[in-house]
């Protein structure tokens, strides 16, 4: 089974302000070749930047049956997969635990129909996280916390590109965001 590695992140400046700028950012890496991608929208959420990223990163695959490996540094997206959120959503006509409409019904779907025939695992990665070149001590800590939230099955080598990815989509969630923020707004 073909593996791709994917690595997302989201953006939004101005998250709780009337006007905004999101931004996302993705890395598909597969046999040592990569592909970056980057966008984003006006007045949106950082969590539909979230979903926007993964769901772009999935779109430009050629073929299912694939192993994904997802990395991302949102909680709402992971956990919604590792706690199988988006089976309850559906059990319950897109209501949540309050029963209210789920937010960015129309992003799970599109995520779920993109991920289907696949093999995806997803993996919680702290965000803008720094490693130190002399900071050993605190670059193991962060690496154990790591694999306890997300298995031993991870090198510390492995870890560190990890992080190096997560920062990278970060820059890239952020391109779109310092664009438009260049822009004269009406």
């Amino acid at each position: 089974m073909k593996t791709v590695n994917i690595y997302t992140d989201g953006a939004c400046a101005g998250n709780q302000e009337e006007r905004n700028i999101g931004g996302w950012g993705s890395v598909l890496e597969y046999r040592g070749r990569e592909k970056e991608l980057h966008g984003g929208e006006i007045d949106t959420t950082n969590n539909r930047m979230e979903l926007t990223a993964l769901i772009e990163a999935l779109s430009v695959l050629r073929e299912d049956g694939l192993r994904l490996r997802i990395f991302s540094d949102s909680s709402y997206l992971v956990n919604c997969f590792r706690r199988n959120w988006y089976v309850s959503w559906q059990k319950n006509g897109w209501r949540n635990s309050k029963k209210q409409p789920v937010e960015n019904r129309e992003l799970w779907e599109k995520l779920l129909d993109l991920l289907e025939g696949n093999r995806a695992e997803f993996y919680l990665v702290k965000g803008h996280q720094k490693l130190l070149k002399d900071g050993e001590e605190s670059n193991s800590i962060a690496y154990r916390r790591f694999t306890e939230n997300n298995g031993p099955g991870f090198s510390y080598d492995e870890f560190e590109k990890i992080v190096e990815y997560n920062n990278r989509c970060d820059a890239l969630a952020n391109v779109f965001i310092s664009e438009q923020k260049e822009l004269p707004w009406d």
